[in-house]
């Protein structure tokens, strides 16, 4: 059985959606402002290694200007924290430009200057130890607004080491 939306009258069950494949030129644009244009992005090693519609994912390169103990080589939580809100940020673009694919590529890029964080939540979960850092992120909702994301931080290993939560403002 079928139940519905008492407010909107809309299904529970989700319609079919075609997969949504980005421009080359809408993944070039992305990369070009979040590792170049993003100056504190290129102070953190911060590299985007996938876009897609769903989610988004990089990397960071263990180096000794990241290091926050340096009694261990642990990462510096901020790298963490600045690492992850700027993921979250790029999981909403990708989310975006996937809503407004009847866009123009540079049109859709252009909305990423009007995103901002209002809210962000990091928990670190063991000590940043790793030759490399993973970062991914996906949106959870997306509203006319507001955006919600998750995002994880892994070792080189493949262990979590920390998780955030972020909510950002689309206009």
């Amino acid at each position: 059985m079928t139940t519905r939306n008492p407010r909107t009258g809309d299904s529970d069950l989700a319609a079919p959606v075609a997969p949504v494949e980005f421009e080359p030129e809408f993944i070039a644009g992305m990369r070009r402002i979040f590792e170049e244009m993003i100056v504190f992005n290129q102070v953190l090693g911060l590299k985007v290694t996938s876009v897609r519609p769903d989610g988004v994912a990089g990397r960071i390169e263990m180096r000794r200007e990241l290091i926050g103990h340096y009694n261990h080589n642990r990462i510096h939580g901020g790298v963490i924290s600045a690492g992850l809100d700027g993921m979250g940020g790029l999981a909403v673009l990708a989310a975006i430009g996937a809503r407004h694919m009847d866009e123009p590529p540079a049109t859709r890029l252009l909305r990423f200057g009007k995103l901002s964080t209002i809210d962000l939540r990091i928990d670190y979960l063991r000590p940043g130890v790793s030759s490399h850092f993973d970062l991914h992120a996906q949106v959870m909702r997306l509203g006319s607004r507001v955006a919600s994301t998750r995002m994880e931080f892994y070792g080189a290993d493949g262990k979590l080491l920390s998780t955030g939560a972020a909510a950002y403002m689309l206009a």
